[in-house]
């Protein structure tokens, strides 16, 4: 289901964070905090935002299966196309 393909990147990203402050640790470096930090925070902005597209693409390209969907929020914006050159 598309609302959990964004409860599935938490994981990832609590994965990603433990690595970075196992090798922030192990390096105890200022440079590799200084490296790790922005990685970190690409991170958490970009892998719950990639899995929602890929969901919203999948129920826009008919490769989901409408049925299973308990709420459909997108069912409204799908009949009635978005106006052009506003």
């Amino acid at each position: 289901m598309p609302t959990r393909l964004h409860a599935a990147t938490k994981p990832q990203v609590l994965g990603l964070i433990l690595i970075c402050l196992a090798t922030a640790l192990s390096l105890r470096s200022w440079a590799v905090v200084a490296f790790l930090v922005p990685v970190v925070l690409i991170q958490l902005a970009t892998a719950p935002l990639s899995a929602h597209m890929v969901g919203r693409q999948a129920y826009r390209n008919g490769t989901l299966d409408e049925r299973s969907l308990f709420t459909d929020e997108l069912a409204e914006s799908k009949e009635t196309p978005p106006a052009a050159g506003g």
